[in-house]
């Protein structure tokens, strides 16, 4: 995250959370901790490197953690923290208005 100063708490959670991954990234750990392959297979079209990237902002931000297990192949997981976990909160409000909004406008499938 940047050092902008913000004159509301809008603009701080738009930063760790825009882009086009990182929402539906933080969805699919709300429930539990996820493997990197398993979470490539959970969202459609992201590409490995803007996952990878992806993650490791969010790790930076301190929304995940990921957990390298010290075994042959080697083991990834990657899991939500307090801030995490409160910010996928904050936004289920924002994805049931997506919803609503997108049946209503012929955005998504009924």
């Amino acid at each position: 995250m940047t050092n902008n100063s913000y004159d509301c708490g809008i603009g701080p959670a738009f930063e760790v959370v825009g882009g086009k991954w990182k929402a539906a990234i933080l969805w699919e750990l709300n429930e539990g901790p996820v493997r990197f392959g398993a979470l490539k297979r959970r969202i459609p079209g992201v590409s490995e490197k803007m996952l990878i990237q992806q993650l490791r902002e969010l790790e930076r931000d301190q929304l995940i953690t990921r957990t390298a297990f010290p075994e042959v192949p080697p083991r990834v997981e990657y899991a939500l923290t307090t801030w995490g976990v409160s910010l996928n909160e904050a936004l289920a409000p924002i994805a049931n208005w997506g919803e609503v909004f997108a049946r209503a406008t012929g955005r998504y499938p009924t």
